[in-house]
Formats: structure tokens, C-alpha cells, sequence
């Protein structure tokens, strides 16, 4: 193992500022203000589905700045000095992020420096969404792992109210021809709130009191491989790429009237990001910098309360599970304060005196911006003269990259997090087949519709028979899965007639499809699935099923529901894609128990992760090749 030494680094004390009283969900638009006088159609439907009770604005019900961002900010710092044993004179460094400055240029930490009337030092001003406050914190926890600073602040700030007044839109062309607000938009209203945090890391813990040590902080984006998920300054035409900006409008009055300038959500990615952060959790468990069982609090910012089952199952299923109980958030009455949510909740934690020497807490943060995961394992720690001795932290470093299947963890749990890795794979390379593509951007046809049936018809016509000889080949000390399959197999195999009626209610007829051939990536999965299938024990084709099911209970509904709104189409059109997002999610828990059974070895288990490899890319493969017989 290799060592690095370093100084520790320790959040010693943290302060928070939320404008006015308390916001509840009957007054928002009385602050945000009601959209040409009505009221918003789709704002219960976000409420119920966020959670979100109270939050604070920084403006008031006439809708006029009551601080800036900047000056919120400031408040923050100032509160966490006035908590701390140091004063304005002594701060030698400063990490500001936000979303939204108060101005284009300045910088955000300039602005808030000033405000704060911080001596003259050094600073970085960190620009994003929701993770720019942790890179704000890595960036203040560096410069003073590094020596070379003392007592550096770190704060977060967000204004994202103003943005979203009612006066904003009513001018907007984009508006007018409407009538109502792109839900894009309207979503964002009811999900974001005001407020700002900050934190003071020092190298040596606080004399009296709770200190926060700093274990690690762990940064990573995916803007490679996913588009634009929340953004402002420009307009994604039907889900196409970002191309113009507001910048690139004739004048700005043109960027403003086209909607260019509002914040907004694509609704169609940001369900990715649970799958997202809790793999990246799975990837440090198997690394071995953090064990699930040593977590005493779980502060997880999660934009909404609709993300916590997903994420809950997952890591149940990966065997990293952590007990409801440890999960801390104030997300429900602080409201979703971006960048500065961490700040927030660890105030909170810190201040409100619910921490215990020694506790462990994880920090994790996602951002889906443009996909962001951070996350950050701290210790909590009581000054005194046995953390004043304390030797340098060493931070433990493995030589080489830990194996998959580490002997600490249950192959069952690491089966799970790899299966989960391949599944985002695939994902990915999903949204990148030209016809999935195309319906992801609002252009698909019902000419492409009835090629997606019928291409799909001849692989769904052999899935149930596959199955069913893949369970004649489980030994009967394996009862159980056999079972499992042949239950499967018997659900499965008059699917294919559901898809034919949807077929011929969109204009195919049935001589089309039952002289149809399997194109060529039909071919191929068909011919790996049935060659697998027929050797002994064909344990590995739950991996198979993991993507083939997956398919059903995560992507079926959600693509049957944008063909049914882009062709205008009845239920009783897309009843295939609409009946597998229901009937595949019974099929996947059974599905989830076989791949937990206790008689999956190592070996087993590697070819599982295998199969589903391969049929995830024989699976696109099949997508890609439409007609080509």
C-alpha cells in the first residue's frame, strides 16, 4: 500500500443564512407570482412529487430583491466566523460557488470578499449547479492540506427566486404563443429556493466544540457522455444539442422573447442521476474508502423525495444498504438550495447538536447539470490535546485497482453493483441509437413506430422459448430457479400477441408481420441466447434478463408514453411498451431474488456480469440494424 502523507484538514465551524420566514406550498406564487393571473397546472404534481413543505425566497410577495446573492452569501461567512475563534483579519482564503452572480462579471467570490469585507487574499469563484459547492469545499480543503493556508472559508450561494417571477415570462413571445409556461420551466419554480452556507477549514480541529475532519472528497463529471440535463442561456430545439446561446440572439430583448434565458430541466435525463450516484457509491465500496456499516449519518442532498425509493432499493440490492434512519436531510423544510444544500445540512448537523465524537458521515452530492457526482466522508472530532497530537493524516492508496469481487462484500452485493455499471452502459449507448434518438428528440414517425415493432416482434416471439429451455437445463437441486424461470417463461410467452395488435391498430397487417425476418441483431442475440440456454445450470442468463427486464420496468413505460404524445395516439396503440412497464417490474423482483441466491459462486457470478454485457450490446445492435434483414 502506498502512503501520502498531508496535513488534516477540518471544517471547524459552519454558518447558514436563509432569507424571511418560512415559505409553504399554498403561498409560493404569491412570492413567485401567478403566470398571466392563473394559478400553475402542474404545480401539485411537482409539490407531491418532491416533498418539499417550506422553503425561503430572498424576495417578497411584490416580488422585490430583499438581498442579493451576494449579500446572502456575505451573511453566511460573517455567521460562521462570529462561530469560530478567528476574526475578518485572519482569513487568508476564500471559495465561492453559485449557480446565478449577481452580476456576469465580477467573479462570485470578488463580489462576496467585498461584501464580506474580507481582507485582501487569495480566491476562486466555482461556477455550476448543485456540486460547485462541494468543489468549493475541495478547492478551501486543498490549499490548506497543501500548508499554505490557514483559515480559508468556503460558501455557497442561491438566488434562483428571482429568476423565476412571474414577471419574467409574461413578456416573453415564447409565452404568448403558449399560454403557459413550457413545463421545463414551471417545474423549476416549484423546485428551487434561496439560501446560502459557508465553512471554515482549518488544520488543526476547534478548540471547543465539534470539528468536522476531512477524510476525502471524491469529484467526478459525465458531461461525455450525457447531454444538457439543467440549464439557462439557451433552448434545446426538440432535445437537440445546445447550438445557439443567448449571446448568439441579434439582441438580448430577442434571447429574452425566445425563452433563451430561463432555467430549465429535461425532464427525460434527469431520472439518470439516482443510477448515476449511487454506482459511483458502489465504485467506493469496492475501492475500499468507504464500508456502508460504518456510516453514522448519510447527508444527501436529493433535489426531490421522488429519488429516495430508487436510491434505497439500489443500494438494498448491493448490498450496501444504509438504515433509513442515518439518512439526513432538511430538504422538506429548507427547501433545494443547490450548491448551497450541503452547507445547509451539515449546519444543521454541526450547530444543532445532534453529532457524536467518532461518528462518520457521508457526504453526496449529485448534480445534473450536465451530470455531476460528488461525494465527501468526513469524521467527526472533539478538540483537545488528543487531536492536537494527532500525527499527519495518511491517506492509503492501493497499488493496483481492487478486484471486483472483494472478499469483504458478498458476491451477491457485488454482483449487483457491477450489474448496475453495465445497466448505465447501456443506457447510454441506448440514447444514442438513431431511432431512439430520434424519438428522444421529438421526431419519431409512425413509419418508425411500425419498424419498431416490427423488428422487436421476432426477438419477443423467441424470449419465452429461450427461457423455457434454459430452465429445462437447471438441475432439480436448483429447484427454486428453475421455477423462477419457467414462471417467467409462462408470462412471457403470448407477449408477442400484444405487440402484433398494436401493430395492426397503427396500419401493419399480419401478413407483414408474420413473414418478417429477424434482422441482424436479432440474429445474433437470438442466437446467443438459445446457444447459452441450452448447456448446463444457464445460471448466467440472469444477466440476460437483468437487461431484458430492465428494459421493461425502467424504459418501456417512458418511451411508450413519448410515442404515444408525439404520434397522438390512443393507450390501446402503445398497450405493449405501456402493459411491459408494469407486468416487467413483478418479473424483475423475481428476477432480483434469483440473482441474490446464496448458491451464486465467484464464478457464476463473473459470467452473469458477462451475459449481460453481451446482450445489452447485441441488444443495440439490434436497434441499430432496423430492416436490415
Amino acid at each position: 500500500m502506498a502512503e501520502v502523507n498531508g496535513k488534516s484538514v477540518y471544517i471547524t465551524a459552519a454558518g447558514a443564512f436563509l432569507p424571511g420566514d418560512p415559505v409553504g406550498n399554498d403561498e409560493m406564487e404569491e412570492y413567485l407570482g401567478y403566470v398571466g393571473g392563473k394559478p400553475s397546472r402542474t404545480k401539485t404534481r411537482i409539490l407531491r412529487e418532491n416533498g418539499i413543505k417550506f422553503r425561503h425566497y430572498a424576495i417578497d410577495r411584490e416580488q422585490r430583491t430583499m438581498y442579493s446573492n451576494t449579500r446572502m452569501a456575505a451573511l453566511a461567512v460573517r455567521e460562521t466566523i462570529k462561530n469560530s475563534a478567528v476574526n475578518e483579519s485572519e482569513i487568508d482564503y476564500l471559495a465561492s460557488a453559485t449557480t446565478h452572480g449577481d452580476v456576469i462579471i465580477p467573479g462570485f467570490s470578488s463580489m462576496v470578499q467585498a461584501e464580506a469585507k474580507l481582507p485582501g487574499m487569495e480566491i476562486a469563484s466555482l461556477h455550476g449547479v448543485c456540486g460547485s459547492g462541494v468543489a468549493a469545499i475541495q478547492t478551501a480543503f486543498l490549499q490548506v492540506k497543501a500548508g499554505g493556508k490557514r483559515n480559508a472559508i468556503a460558501c455557497a450561494s442561491e438566488f434562483p427566486s428571482r429568476i423565476f417571477k412571474s414577471s419574467r415570462f409574461e413578456s416573453q413571445r415564447a409565452w404568448k404563443e403558449r399560454g403557459s409556461l413550457p413545463f421545463d420551466t414551471d417545474f423549476l419554480r416549484f423546485m428551487l429556493s434561496d439560501g446560502a452556507g459557508a465553512f471554515l477549514l482549518q488544520d488543526k480541529p476547534a478548540q471547543n466544540g465539534l470539528s468536522l475532519r476531512i477524510e476525502w472528497i471524491e469529484i467526478k463529471s459525465y458531461a461525455n457522455a450525457y447531454d444538457t440535463c439543467m440549464y439557462a442561456g439557451a433552448n434545446k430545439e426538440e432535445g437537440e444539442p445546445i447550438a445557439k446561446t443567448w449571446l448568439d440572439y441579434a439582441t438580448f430583448q430577442d434571447a429574452a422573447d425566445d425563452g433563451a434565458i430561463n432555467m430549465k430541466q429535461d425532464i427525460r435525463l434527469v431520472k439518470e442521476m439516482p443510477k448515476l450516484s449511487v454506482n459511483d457509491f458502489f465504485k467506493l465500496v469496492d475501492e475500499g474508502k468507504v464500508k456502508a456499516s460504518d456510516i453514522d449519518w448519510m447527508a444527501c442532498h436529493y433535489s426531490s423525495h421522488f429519488f429516495r425509493e430508487e436510491v434505497f432499493r439500489l443500494l438494498e440490492l448491493g448490498g450496501a444498504s444504509i438504515p433509513e434512519e442515518k439518512w439526513f436531510t432538511n430538504l422538506y423544510d429548507k427547501g433545494n438550495t443547490g450548491s448551497a444544500s450541503i452547507f445547509i445540512l451539515l449546519e444543521e448537523l454541526l450547530n444543532g447538536g445532534k453529532l457524536r465524537e467518532d461518528e462518520k458521515i457521508l457526504c453526496m452530492v449529485p448534480e445534473s447539470g450536465r451530470f455531476l457526482t460528488t461525494f465527501m466522508y468526513l469524521t467527526v472530532v472533539r478538540g483537545g490535546a488528543s487531536e492536537k497530537a494527532q500525527k499527519p493524516a495518511v491517506i492509503r492508496q492501493p497499488e493496483a485497482p481492487a478486484l471486483a469481487f472483494d472478499e469483504s462484500h458478498s458476491v451477491q452485493a457485488s454482483l449487483v453493483r457491477q450489474l448496475v455499471a453495465v445497466w448505465l452502459d447501456f443506457e447510454r449507448r441506448l440514447n444514442q441509437v438513431p431511432i431512439i434518438d430520434k424519438l428522444n428528440r421529438g421526431r419519431f414517425t409512425l413509419d418508425d413506430y411500425r419498424s419498431l415493432l416490427y423488428n422487436v416482434r421476432q426477438q419477443v416471439v423467441d424470449g419465452s422459448r429461450w427461457i423455457a429451455r434454459a430452465a429445462s437445463n437447471i438441475s432439480i437441486d436448483r429447484i427454486d430457479l428453475r421455477s423462477a424461470f419457467l414462471s417467467h417463461a409462462s408470462d412471457e410467452h403470448r407477449d408477442y400477441e400484444i405487440l402484433e395488435r398494436d401493430y395492426f391498430a397503427i396500419g401493419g397487417t399480419k401478413e407483414e408481420i408474420h413473414a418478417g425476418s429477424k434482422n441482424i441483431g436479432s440474429e445474433a442475440l437470438s442466437a446467443y441466447m438459445f446457444q447459452r440456454a441450452s448447456r448446463d445450470n444457464p445460471f448466467d442468463l440472469l444477466g440476460a434478463m437483468w437487461i431484458i427486464e430492465g428494459l421493461g420496468c425502467r424504459m418501456a413505460r417512458h418511451w411508450g408514453e413519448m410515442i404515444r404524445d408525439q404520434l397522438r395516439l390512443p393507450d390501446e396503440q402503445v398497450s405493449f411498451l405501456l402493459y411491459h412497464s408494469e407486468s416487467d417490474v413483478n418479473h424483475f423482483e423475481r428476477l432480483e431474488k434469483g440473482i441474490r441466491s446464496e448458491m451464486l459462486m465467484e464464478e457464476v457470478a463473473r459470467d452473469i456480469v458477462k451475459a449481460a454485457k453481451v446482450t445489452a450490446r447485441l441488444y443495440v445492435l439490434q436497434l441499430e440494424e432496423l430492416n436490415h434483414a
